[in-house]
């Protein structure tokens, strides 16, 4: 065996807490840290131009071909989803149920007393400003996106539960709701919970910056300094960037709808919509350049103000007693239904159609036993919603997560989970049962009215109407005729059964002119919203709107107070996005700086600049069709985040673990880590790892006789890795077209996985052998992923002996090398007669 014993002037073996500031690299020698200018006079800057230049050039990169190639790009971006959907909807749905399940535990154990800083840290903000700055940064913009229109779409749109004809048109709406309140309740809040502990540990308890690779230090220690904390940062600040970048994109557009529903008088034109950008950007930069303490924190009380203003207004302005029995009713159900949304894949629906769902309507199998059938919910529906907000919520983790991190220190971890997880999701359901639940009851009331509130496609391009012969007379029982109304009212000159009980309700009415050209005037004087709203406006069919009207087609309702909300809700909104903006840019900032808190203003500047000018050249170059693609890439940049998330709960465990002195920190390790290979060139590692390819049975033939194996066990380790390994080889042969068998790549994949679990139950016995801190799935994912390293790494350790645990300070280390050694118990159960090696750089072993 082989003991570690830290000699450091005499300091114990073993603490129960550790603090790693001393153990990183100063500030002089962290990675390409660049400082310029230490007079008040001269511009200074302290940024990373690894991670700087290259996220730049990456962003500059994707705008540029977004923006020349958009159709293209919008199409790859789509199969790019597409594909994910199919291939890890699974992997998204999972991971968030089991992040719920770890930080649960996390709260339920004595690690929730533990406070994120020293133990006399206070709150830097009262509860009341926390909640508002974490609120408007992780979620505020989406409340007022899909406050009415998601509700309202799974109400009335295509899914499993619409699709079925038996259930009633209650149950339909209370499903509604329960499917609005999963994406936005504990599922979505779990990614910035994780993230978020993670950071504020690392940065307030253990000394190390502010910045995205500080999180991985308990894994790969001193190797974050390197590329593998420089990749890591960069793909923070990308997803960061277009994720904000996106939501200010389409956040413009319905503020753009909004103010031409509400005055009329203003266009939909890209023009006005880059005006809009450069207004919250410029908002966003005054914010961001006075920092966290004085202008994110004043606009993030004034947006959280609003909201409950205008939340409270609902629910008095509308029935009130059926908004609380729907919070409370939706609240219970939200519980009692969470566990079979949180899991549910729509795994049938994504494969083919079922007997009762055929695209023909042919149900006559199922038939056989029923007198009618229910079809089935789209193919596409959790391409388009959940897995959609999955990887979108993912996307952002780092920047929200990154930034509650730097308001919450002196909080504990309890309270931490309580403000960021329980009472977002509380918040969410009040707000979603006032506004969806208010949003359905209109819904239900305008199409319940004497007369029929309905969808009628008219004809929008004035134009076109315009174009017409003052003297067409109408004649809508002939409207699809080339002299009728409908050629020129109605989209592509024909009108749906809807128009044409409208325009009977026109010409029946002996008040109204009955000509062509009044009837068009009638429809330009109404903002085309004949048939689908009342006379009085007081009543509204907002299925027939488009997501970014909804919410002001329901305010409008409210009468003389209509206008009003309207332009609270424009202003609360743009507050919103000026809030998320100056949010994203402080952190892209701080990312960039390496971790520096309070990074120079005309960094702060710069990148507030690039959110602006990014967002205003997708706009102009392809509209909605280059933003639809920016949205994707963020959706498809969650994928690779969603293991680092898996990652980062380990880091977390393992952390806390530590300040509990559950995990010795200077406990034994691996020889080499895994990242190791990867994030320094070394040519005689990877000489061995290479020959390993090709050579593993052997090596565990090796590994297994040096842990104390028998020959027997040994051998018989090694003959079932050299055939499985070597069958997985020849079969992978037969996949070449000209010698292909079907299905032959199954059985290959088969013999893999045969091999990885024999390497993994090496690993297993090797760590138990030294008593190294981990898990059987650890080994798992290893061996399966990396094994000629995983192979290398087990020989080494053998060879040369195991190292501490966590990084050291660059002081003398004590390394045991006897078989015979016997691990320390405590600070001072050293064998006597153990012949010790005495190196100065414990890291070179």
């Amino acid at each position: 065996m082989i003991a570690v014993q830290r000699n450091n002037h005499g300091s114990n073996h073993r603490k129960s807490t550790l603090d790693w500031q001393n153990h990183a690299p100063n500030d002089n020698s962290i990675r390409f840290r660049c400082s310029c200018g230490n007079s008040k006079l001269s511009p200074r800057f302290d940024f990373n131009p690894v991670v700087s230049i290259i996220s730049f050039v990456l962003i500059v990169g994707f705008v540029t071909f977004c923006s020349i190639y958009a159709t293209d790009s919008k199409a790859v971006f789509a199969s790019a989803k597409t594909w994910i959907t199919d291939k890890f909807t699974w992997l998204y749905i999972g991971s968030q149920d089991l992040w719920i399940v770890f930080v649960l535990v996390i709260y339920c154990s004595k690690y929730g007393s533990m406070k994120l800083g020293k133990d006399s840290d206070e709150p830097e903000f009262n509860d009341a400003t926390w909640f508002s700055m974490l609120f408007a940064c992780g979620i505020g913009v989406g409340l007022f996106f899909y406050g009415v229109a998601e509700p309202i779409y799974h109400y009335t749109g295509k899914n499993r539960f619409t699709a079925d004809v038996y259930r009633s048109d209650n149950e339909v709406a209370q499903w509604a709701m329960n499917l609005t309140l999963y994406h936005w309740g504990l599922h979505a809040w779990i990614v910035y919970v994780v993230v978020g502990l993670t950071l504020s540990i690392m940065c307030y308890r253990k000394g190390l910056r502010m910045t995205m690779k500080s999180c991985f230090y308990p894994l790969v220690g001193d190797r974050i300094f390197g590329w593998v904390g420089d990749f890591i940062d960069i793909l923070s600040i990308i997803a960061t960037l277009f994720g904000v970048c996106t939501s200010l994109g389409l956040g413009v557009i319905q503020l753009n709808s909004g103010l031409k529903y509400v005055f009329g008088s203003v266009n939909e034109t890209i023009e006005n919509q880059k005006i809009l950008i450069w207004i919250i950007t410029f908002m966003a930069t005054m914010s961001t350049v006075s920092g966290i303490g004085l202008g994110i924190r004043r606009l993030s009380e004034v947006c959280f103000a609003i909201g409950v203003f205008l939340m409270v207004a609902v629910l008095f302005l509308d029935d009130t007693w059926f908004l609380l029995n729907l919070f409370t009713q939706s609240f219970g159900s939200y519980v009692q239904w969470i566990i079979q949304l949180g899991f549910h894949c729509d795994a049938f629906e994504m494969v083919a159609p079922s007997y009762g769902g055929k695209a023909d309507g042919d149900w006559s199998d199922r038939n056989r036993h029923f007198e009618d059938t229910t079809s089935d919910g789209p193919a596409n529906w959790m391409d388009g919603w959940t897995v959609f907000y999955w990887g979108w919520w993912i996307s952002w983790s780092p920047f929200v997560g990154m930034f509650i991190a730097q308001i919450s220190k002196g909080r504990t971890i309890r309270e931490f989970i309580n403000g960021t997880m329980s009472a977002p999701m509380l918040y969410g359901v009040l707000w979603f049962s006032i506004f969806g639940g208010t949003a359905i009851l209109e819904e239900r009331q305008a199409a319940s009215l004497h007369y029929k509130l309905c969808c009628p496609n008219w004809n929008t391009s004035i134009a076109e109407l315009y174009n017409v012969n003052d003297s067409l007379i109408v004649n809508a029982d002939t409207n699809t005729d080339s002299t009728s109304w409908g050629a020129y009212v109605c989209a592509e000159g024909k009108c749906s059964d809807c128009s044409k009980y409208w325009i009977k309700n026109y010409t029946s009415n002996d008040t109204l002119q009955h000509d062509l050209k009044s009837f068009i005037g009638f429809l330009e004087d109404r903002r085309f919203r004949f048939g689908q709203y009342s006379y009085d406006e007081r009543k509204v069919r907002l299925s027939c709107l488009g997501t970014t009207q909804m919410w002001f087609a329901l305010m409008n309702t409210y009468g003389d107070l209509g206008r009003f909300l309207n332009v609270i809700s424009m202003i609360g909104l743009t507050l919103y996005f000026a809030t998320s903006s100056d949010s994203g840019s402080l952190v892209i900032d701080i990312l960039a700086a390496n971790g520096v808190p309070e990074p120079p203003r005309l960094q702060r500047l710069f990148w507030a600049l690039c959110e602006g000018a990014t967002a205003t050249a997708l706009l102009h170059a392809g509209g909605n069709d280059a933003l639809t693609a920016l949205q994707t890439v963020s959706i498809i940049t969650g994928l690779p985040y969603t293991i680092i998330l898996c990652l980062l709960c380990t880091c977390l465990w393992t952390i806390l673990g530590m300040e509990f002195g559950d995990i010795d920190p200077y406990g034994p390790n691996f020889n080499f880590l895994i990242v190791d290979p990867f994030s320094t060139i070394q040519p005689r590692l990877w000489t061995g790892i290479i020959l390993n390819i090709f050579i593993t049975p052997y090596k565990v033939y090796i590994v297994m006789s040096g842990l104390g194996s028998g020959v027997g066990n040994s051998i018989t380790m090694a003959v079932i890795s050299g055939i499985s390994w070597s069958l997985w080889i020849i079969l992978l042969f037969f996949e070449i077209e000209a010698i292909k068998i079907d299905g032959i790549y199954a059985i290959a994949w088969l013999c893999y996985l045969v091999f990885a679990t024999t390497l993994t139950l090496v690993r297993h016995k090797c760590r138990t052998h030294y008593r190294i801190y981990g898990n059987g799935l650890e080994d798992a994912f290893v061996c399966l992923i990396f094994y000629p390293v995983a192979i290398t790494q087990l020989e080494l350790t053998m060879l040369k002996g195991i190292v501490p645990l966590m990084p050291r300070s660059r002081s003398k280390v004590t390394i045991v090398t006897n078989e015979s050694a016997v691990l320390p118990k405590d600070d001072v159960s050293y064998e006597k007669d153990c012949p010790i090696k005495e190196i100065e750089n414990p890291d070179s072993v």
